[in-house]
Order: C-alpha cells, then sequence, then structure tokens
C-alpha cells in the first residue's frame, strides 16, 4: 500500500506541470549515449510519446556523430571536427546525408511508432524546413570554411505545425538546403535551437552524456542566466563542442524559448524527471 500511495503523490507532483505545459511545444534534442543504449533508447521513446499522449506537442530534433563515423570510416574517409563542427566535404554531406535521414531517422521513428506514438521523420530539405547558408567557423581569429556546414537562415514553422496539429510527432535529421538545392550538414543543437525559437517553444531540452554544465571546480550548475553561460565561455570552463551547444541555449532563450534544459541523458526517463518533478536534473539555463 506505501509504494501504491508513494506512486500517487508522484503523479500529483507532475499535476501542475501537466496542466501548466498542455498545448505547449517541447523541442528534444536527442544525442549522446541515449541513442546508443538500448534501455535508454526505449526509455526516450517512451517519454516521447507520453508527453504527445498528455497534451504537450514534443518535437524532436537528432544527432547521429557516431553514426556518420561509423559510415566514414567504412567508406576510407576520416573524421575531422573545428570547433566542435564536423568538417563537411563533397563526399562527406552525401554520406552524412544518406545515414541521417535513411538509416538514424528511421530507427527513432520506428522506437516511438513502437510504443505508440504517431512520429513521421522529415529532415530540414522537406518541405523546406530549413534553408540554409554556408557557415563559417573562425580559428585563430581568421575565418575558416569548413565545406558543406549550413547556417539556417529560414524555418517553415507552418509544417511543423501542421504535424503537431494532427496528433504526429516530428522527427528531423539535421540536413537542410539552400536556395540552389546544395544540401548541408547542420549542427543539431543548432538546428534544435532554430526550431525552438522559430515555434516560440515553451522548453528546449538537449540529451547529453554530462552531468549538466559545470563551474570551474567541477560542481554542477543547476541553473545559469545568459549572462553566466557567455563568462563561462570566456573564461573557458565551457569549452569544445559544448559551445555550439550552449551558444544554441543563449539564442533560444533571447529568440523567446522560456526555459532551455541540460539533461543527462544517461538518466532513465531524465526528460520525465526534467518536466515533471520539482527538483529536475541536469542545467536549466534562463534570461
Amino acid at each position: 500500500m506505501d509504494l501504491l500511495i508513494k506512486k500517487a503523490g508522484i503523479l500529483i507532483e507532475a499535476l501542475p506541470y501537466i496542466q501548466r505545459l498542455a498545448g505547449k511545444t517541447v523541442v528534444i534534442k536527442y544525442g549522446g549515449n541515449a541513442m546508443i543504449n538500448e534501455e535508454l533508447k526505449s526509455s526516450v521513446m517512451e517519454d516521447i510519446t507520453l508527453l504527445k499522449f498528455i497534451g504537450l506537442n514534443p518535437i524532436v530534433v537528432h544527432g547521429g556523430g557516431p553514426d556518420i563515423s561509423s559510415a566514414l570510416t567504412t567508406y576510407g574517409i576520416e573524421s575531422r571536427f573545428v570547433n566542435g563542427l564536423r568538417v563537411t566535404d563533397a563526399d562527406t554531406v552525401r554520406i552524412a546525408q544518406m545515414v541521417l535521414v535513411g538509416k538514424t531517422n528511421k530507427e527513432i521513428v520506428a522506437g516511438i511508432n513502437g510504443k505508440g506514438g504517431r512520429a513521421v521523420g522529415i529532415s530540414g530539405i522537406d518541405g523546406a524546413l530549413l534553408e540554409c547558408e554556408k557557415y563559417y567557423t573562425e580559428v585563430d581569429g581568421e575565418k575558416a570554411d569548413i565545406g558543406y556546414v549550413g547556417d539556417i537562415v529560414h524555418v517553415n514553422q507552418d509544417l511543423l505545425h501542421l504535424l503537431t496539429s494532427d496528433k504526429y510527432i516530428p522527427v528531423v535529421a539535421p540536413i537542410g538546403t539552400d536556395k540552389n538545392g546544395q544540401s548541408y550538414n547542420i549542427n543539431a543543437d543548432t538546428v534544435a535551437s532554430e526550431l525552438a525559437c522559430a515555434l516560440k517553444a515553451e522548453k528546449l531540452m538537449l540529451l547529453t552524456d554530462i552531468d549538466g554544465v559545470k563551474d570551474a571546480d567541477g560542481n554542477i550548475i543547476f541553473e545559469m542566466s545568459v549572462q553566466e553561460t557567455r563568462r563561462l565561455i570566456n573564461e573557458g570552463v565551457i569549452n569544445g563542442g559544448m559551445i555550439p551547444k550552449v551558444l544554441g541555449c543563449v539564442k533560444a532563450i533571447g529568440g523567446g524559448v522560456q526555459r532551455v534544459h541540460i539533461i543527462d541523458g544517461r538518466v532513465p526517463h531524465s526528460i520525465l524527471l526534467e518536466i515533471f518533478t520539482d527538483t529536475g536534473i541536469g542545467t536549466m539555463i534562463t534570461k
């Protein structure tokens, strides 16, 4: 009986969050170990399906770095990164598109549908969802060309509204095109941030392989402002592949997203724990 009462208490704790978030959009960037471990995969699919059934509008953006790297190795192509972004020549962008759209995306769609959801797999190419131009990074103060890496200039939000209003769960592969039809590989964190901004999402959630953002002493920062986030980047506390991730978070807040959460995808049901419990997990970024 005590166990049943405890379960009821958990449901009651979630009630105000369910009431407040009903009908709201939550963009989830799915990546890291949660895409590899079968138990974690299953829990993520369950979380996403549950969100839709209780009245939220989840939109999933996925990565696929390990799948891309594996495919490139098969084709004898070395993976290279600059500032956390994959250097993408013509062969690499073709392979990335093949892997992300044809393999990774469809596996996620099948996983959600297997839990009773109604997922639809699309890429940024479909319906001109993500219009891009070439992105240049900076190395030693100089502009650097890293190939067919895209910078999003327009989001066709009507397509996503159409899908979510008809009870579907969009699953987006991070490939876009420019006006001439050239495909570009886009950082999945950037895609998630841009979609969240365009849709004025209530929440943007990034599943990662870390406990959360940490300070210089290695302690988890449970909540931080945009100003503090920029300071940690400038001080080098946030570095490497975390830079595009947190810059996307900062941009999302500036674009009207209410809350951004960097959570540990290695924890089963981390999405539900972050959204529907008083304590939450990971790091929340606010204005």
